[in-house]
Formats: structure tokens, C-alpha cells, sequence
């Protein structure tokens, strides 16, 4: 999975800790899902999509794709 959140965050100039704070979570999640070590919960995926204005799908990029079926 691609995330874009620090791109998407620091486009509006907001360092870990306010998009935490904007959020109600802690700077260290933030630093998390923006590293890869942590994958966010639905709830705060949609918090962040929200905040941002965006579709989660443009926040946390899967390219995961379904096999075709056997015919």
C-alpha cells in the first residue's frame, strides 16, 4: 500500500504534532502510518480524509488487485 499522508500533511505546511493534535491522536501514530509501521485504523482513515478534503483512496494508495476468475 502507497501513502501520500506526509506528502498531503506537509503541502499544508502542518508539522506531525498539529496534524495530531487536529486529529486527537498522538504524534507518534502520525509518525507511524506516515513510516509504514502502522497501518490506520478505518475510523482514522476517515478522520484524515475528512481533515484533508479527500477521498481515503487518495490518502492510502492500494494496488491490490483482484485474480481474474478461472474460467
Amino acid at each position: 500500500m502507497e501513502n501520500r499522508l506526509k506528502h498531503i500533511r506537509e503541502a499544508r505546511g502542518w508539522s506531525q504534532g498539529e496534524l495530531a493534535r487536529r486529529i486527537g491522536v498522538s504524534r507518534q501514530t502520525i509518525n507511524c502510518v506516515e513510516t509504514d509501521k502502522y497501518d490506520p485504523s478505518l475510523p482514522l482513515a476517515l478522520r484524515l480524509a475528512k481533515l484533508f478534503a479527500v477521498p481515503v483512496d487518495q490518502i492510502f494508495i492500494d494496488k491490490w488487485e483482484p485474480e481474474e476468475p478461472s474460467k
